[in-house]
């Protein structure tokens, strides 16, 4: 039988009835203290027909924040938080993993406890502007962590996952992609030290290896997952040779078995994998080298995606803004509907609007299809 986007299909004993991931996207409506929102509650509930949910980034720790009223997944009224969204999700049916983050770099003083400086390994002043409650605001320049600090931050994402566990989550993803601290590690544009934690790419992939084998004391490797960007320029990253150095990293985790491996192909500054570009990653090689599911992502259309699942470049697709936008976007899919339409300019509004306002399809258009 030739698969397609509504073929089902497992993550280890987790099934999944398509192949349709809705992609984890920040939309900065949690409440107070990084408390998940009723808001959050219904909004992924919608959403529970695709066959994968990745939650927004959570972040691990306070010190892990970036952005505002961005749900965090470190204290118990978090985790209280996310088991509601959770319970909405599963009494649909709907099955859903929690994306672990620490901003590194590119979150801002204002975020963090006392006003400190964010952390990173390297201090690489960030071009760019931090999005804070108060406007836009530059970046500053990072503190290195210490190599005495690592051990502590490696704890957060262990932490974390237990409350994710604690939340009734899935599973978890762990955020290595698009400029983040994991990522900040893995590129040599960003990671200058000299530590064990630096210089060649053996050595930095050792923080995210350390990452996931804390993770791994409370899920099991069927239930993690890892995000990578080997490409993207968001948030002012850049690599060397992101076809060798990512080559290794995959070949450096895929003995954990995780569940899956979820790739920003391309940059996002692009909306895609340009073909022919003299820059452009192979990910061919990269999902050959991960012995897991892979997870193809970046301005995928229903089309490209169903070719990607049929000539066996992916397993699943994630969508990002489609779901946002159409909370039943597995249907208007499956049936040839057409879509909402996507207003950018309410991504980080606040509120219903843009958000949980976006509406199903109608009689009208079913009958019409």
């Amino acid at each position: 039988m030739t698969n397609d986007l509504f073929s089902p299909t497992s993550l280890g004993s987790l099934v999944l009835p398509n192949r349709m991931v809705m992609a984890p996207m920040s939309r900065s409506r949690a409440m107070e203290g990084g408390i998940p929102s009723q808001l959050m509650v219904e909004h992924y509930g919608h959403r529970s027909t695709a066959g994968l949910i990745i939650s927004e980034s959570a972040p691990v720790s306070q010190q892990a924040v970036g952005y505002p009223n961005t749900p965090g997944i470190f204290t118990p009224q978090q985790t209280a938080g996310w088991l509601r969204v959770m319970n909405s999700v599963r009494s649909r049916g709907g099955r859903m993993f929690v994306q672990l983050q620490h901003c590194g770099r590119i979150s801002h003083p204002t975020h963090q406890d006392g006003g400190a400086l964010p952390v990173a390994p390297s201090a690489v002043h960030p071009d760019g502007f931090a999005f804070t409650a108060s406007g836009y605001k530059e970046f500053e320049t990072p503190r290195q962590l210490e190599t005495s600090e690592i051990a502590d931050v490696v704890d957060q994402f262990r932490h974390a996952a237990k409350n994710a566990q604690d939340a009734g989550f899935d599973g978890v993803e762990v955020h290595g992609a698009n400029g983040y601290l994991i990522d900040q590690f893995l590129r040599d544009g960003t990671n200058r030290r000299t530590d064990g934690y630096g210089g060649n790419v053996e050595k930095r992939v050792r923080f995210l290896q350390e990452i996931l084998d804390a993770v791994l004391t409370v899920f099991p490797a069927e239930r993690v997952g890892l995000k990578l960007s080997p490409e993207n320029s968001f948030n002012d990253m850049s690599d060397s040779d992101p076809q060798v150095n990512f080559e290794k990293i995959v070949a450096a985790i895929a003995d954990r078995a995780l569940g899956y491996l979820h790739v920003t192909e391309a940059s996002m500054d692009t909306g895609g994998h340009i073909a022919g570009s003299p820059r452009s990653v192979d990910y061919h090689r990269l999902r050959a080298l991960f012995p897991g599911t892979y997870i193809a992502n970046n301005g995928y259309s229903k089309d490209r995606a169903e070719t990607a699942i049929q000539v066996g470049h992916a397993d699943l697709v994630a969508f990002g803004a489609p779901f946002l936008a159409n909370p039943d976007l597995v249907r208007r899919f499956r049936d040839g509907l057409p879509l909402n339409t996507i207003d950018k300019s309410t991504f980080y509004l606040g509120g219903e609007v843009g958000y949980n306002d976006y509406p199903f399809a109608s009689a009208d258009l079913l009958s019409a299809a």
